[in-house]
């Protein structure tokens, strides 16, 4: 027998098709029927690649008694926060006032019309590690809503009072933008950097990359040395750890401990997108070959195993297989001589392989040690040394694709492949691959065929065999144009920036606060909820907000059109003092004061984009990185307004320099064009 789930498209959902408990997903019929029956709502929120979900189930809803005792005296609601960010950020916050802090899987009890009176985490099925069992939580809310119903009525209304009022409200006012705010985020960075391990802060330790990005371009911008120190040791602690897949390419969400060791073993297609572009800017600015390395074997893993033969990306692998956690990527002494033969000394000597282990008696591949060392101490040289570990390499992943694999969770969501389609873009563009180009633009006509509806707004999620659903969120509309804008300046096709731009507008149309300044997480016409979230913070993910504001800049910066900019440069403005003192939680949202502040430039390329000429300006303009610098190339003036009236001189392709449409002497040659970028040549 399966419930209601067997008819979702979410693998998450479908993961709880055949549990005893009569689930329903998010939707009129559950609220209803809680109202009809008089019955509390217990809703659970997860997602497919969480392991502690799998715990809970297991132990929990699978259970015959458990079960009955659920169906019996609740309304029992699954959610998948990947599908709903709209329900896990209303829900999560509560969870968080009620408790002090939040995670998945998270479980909260409503009132029937939606109200949170009651939160928690995962609930095991005996009290243990000084929680209750998940049983006894459900018989003192039974008992609760049966004796003390006006209670908790009361403490929901002013729970639900309390979560109407944004924590960091984006008000009409602010402090002007200048320097000083960069120089005090650096400084909070600082105090919290793991000088020896990489990173900021303790255990567990979650890869920064929005915090790195806008330390990159302090170091575009400054020429500050120990914001490039900072990036520089984060990045090769965790290239080296066992948070990335040392053979099989990609990071893990997080690792559990401080030196980047013991991954929490998901891996999510948004990690590696946003992972992917620090990399690869870091290669910008530095030449490191490993950088390069890393980000063209982390695209490749997507490449390779989460990529849709339409041209979509999947969503996540799961941390489990088998049931055991890992399991998938971890290995015995004894399997890698089986695997490597007279091989295998030099490989363990490398990857830290040991006979007892380095993660409950298995072995996490890692390099502790510089390949250099590892050189020497074969008496190798070290190009040999490369040579033959990348063949080891290779072996052990034919291998470890024969093992069951963890489980994926093939729903593409746009936002997720906004992020993507932006680092295979800008990857095309950078590394000369337009292997990469052509994957990225797959993509982005995927999501136009599939997720984009006729009157141009955009859907959520899509399935394989199913129709795509749900209202798109900001982050589906800011993720997406973002990624149309690097696919853009990639190839030169106008239909891309159009499309950009069109969402832009829809952002504007239907999600902006105009009371408060900044953007709603959901649209004007969204299903109503208990609040209309409006998240400001980076999480896992970029704020929608802050992704918003940049999009919002460069669509100015390429029209002339302060509709996009006042809107933006408001919402950035108005956090001047959580950018100062909180920059970790608001980096991307520094990397758009940035934008603002930074004498952004806009380059326009008048010429044929496949001619020699005009590849050698946009050469010139692209090869470095130049975070705040858009530019344009062809003869499309009419779609692109920055290169409308900009003639050619005399045939040959032509760079026009401008700030805000204020624009320097046209030039035809490559050296006189890096002098106007560089500042000369006014």
């Amino acid at each position: 027998m399966t419930n209601r789930l067997a008819q979702e498209t979410s693998p998450y959902l479908r993961q709880h098709a055949d549990n005893p408990v009569d689930w329903y997903p998010w939707g009129a019929e559950a609220l209803a029927a809680a109202q009809a029956q008089d019955k509390p709502i217990l809703l659970s929120i997860g997602y497919a690649a969480c392991h502690w979900c799998h715990v809970m189930a297991h132990e929990s809803f699978e259970d015959e008694d458990t079960a009955v005792y659920m169906n019996a005296h609740f309304i029992n609601i699954k959610v998948d926060r990947e599908e709903r960010p709209d329900l896990d950020s209303i829900y999560m916050n509560a969870v968080v006032a009620l408790t002090g802090q939040g995670g998945w899987p998270m479980t909260v009890a409503l009132m029937p019309d939606g109200r949170p009176f009651f939160g928690g985490t995962y609930f095991p099925s005996a009290p243990r590690y000084g929680m209750p069992s998940f049983r006894q939580v459900l018989e003192g809310l039974h008992n609760a809503w049966q004796t003390r119903r006006a209670d908790i009525d009361q403490n929901a209304a002013q729970l639900t009072q309390h979560l109407t009022r944004d924590l960091v409200q984006a008000q009409s006012g602010g402090t002007p933008l200048d320097e000083t705010v960069f120089s005090d985020a650096l400084g909070s960075l600082l105090r919290v950097f793991d000088s020896d391990l990489g990173g900021f802060g303790r255990a567990p330790k979650f890869p920064p990359s929005m915090t790195l990005e806008f330390l990159l371009r302090m170091v575009s911008r400054r020429g500050d040395k120990m914001a490039l120190h900072m990036v520089e040791h984060t990045l090769q602690k965790m290239a080296y750890g066992g948070i990335y897949d040392q053979i099989g390419g990609g990071f893990a969400r997080y690792a559990t401990d401080d030196k980047w060791l013991v991954p929490h073993f998901e891996k999510m297609l948004y990690d590696n997108a946003l992972l992917a572009r620090v990399y690869l800017h870091a290669y910008q600015i530095t030449d490191s070959l490993l950088y390069r390395r890393v980000a063209e074997e982390t695209l490749d893993f997507v490449l390779r195993d989460l990529r849709h033969e339409s041209g979509g990306f999947y969503s996540s692998y799961d941390a489990d297989s088998e049931g055991e956690e890992g399991k998938f990527y971890v290995w015995s002494a004894a399997e890698i001589r089986a695997v490597l033969g007279e091989e295998a000394d030099l490989f363990m000597l490398a990857y830290d392989v040991t006979d007892r282990g380095n993660w409950e008696g298995k072995n996490i591949l890692n390099l502790p040690r510089e390949l250099a060392e590892v050189a020497e101490m074969v008496h190798t040289p070290i190009d040999q040394v490369q040579a033959r570990l990348a063949a080891a390499r290779q072996n052990l992943l034919a291998v470890r694709g024969q093992r069951v694999w963890p489980g994926l969770d093939d729903k593409v969501l746009t936002a997720w492949n906004g992020l993507m389609l932006a680092a295979f873009a800008e990857a095309g563009r950078v590394l000369h691959r337009p292997d990469y180009t052509a994957v990225a633009t797959q993509n982005a006509e995927f999501l136009f065929a599939n997720l984009r509806a006729k009157d141009g707004r955009l859907l959520r999620t899509w399935k394989a065999g199913s129709a795509a659903k749900y209202n798109g969120y900001l982050e589906d509309y800011a993720y997406l144009a973002d990624g149309l804008l690097a696919l853009y300046q990639t190839t030169f096709d106008a239909r891309w920036f159009q499309w950009a731009r069109q969402l832009g507008d829809l952002m504007l149309a239907h999600f902006q606060d105009e009371a408060n300044g900044g953007f709603f997480d959901t649209s004007d016409d969204h299903e109503a909820l208990i609040q209309r979230p409006k998240d400001l913070q980076d999480n896992a993910i970029p704020s929608g907000n802050a992704m918003a504001a940049q999009v919002l800049l460069r669509l100015s910066l390429y029209t002339g059109d302060g509709r996009y900019w006042d809107p933006a440069n408001r919402a950035v403005t108005a956090l001047y003092d959580a950018l100062s003192r909180f920059p970790s939680g608001f980096s991307h949202w520094l990397c758009a004061a940035d934008l603002i502040v930074g004498d952004p430039q806009e380059v326009a390329i008048v010429g044929d984009v496949q001619a020699a000429d005009t590849r050698a300006l946009l050469d010139v303009v692209q090869r470095i990185y130049r975070p705040n610098v858009i530019v344009a190339a062809g003869h499309d003036g009419e779609e692109v307004p920055l290169l409308a009236e900009r003639p050619s001189l005399q045939g040959h392709a032509t760079a026009y320099v401008c700030r805000q449409f204020v624009c320097r002497q046209p030039v035809t040659d490559p050296i006189t064009l890096a002098r106007q970028l560089n500042g000369g040549e006014r």
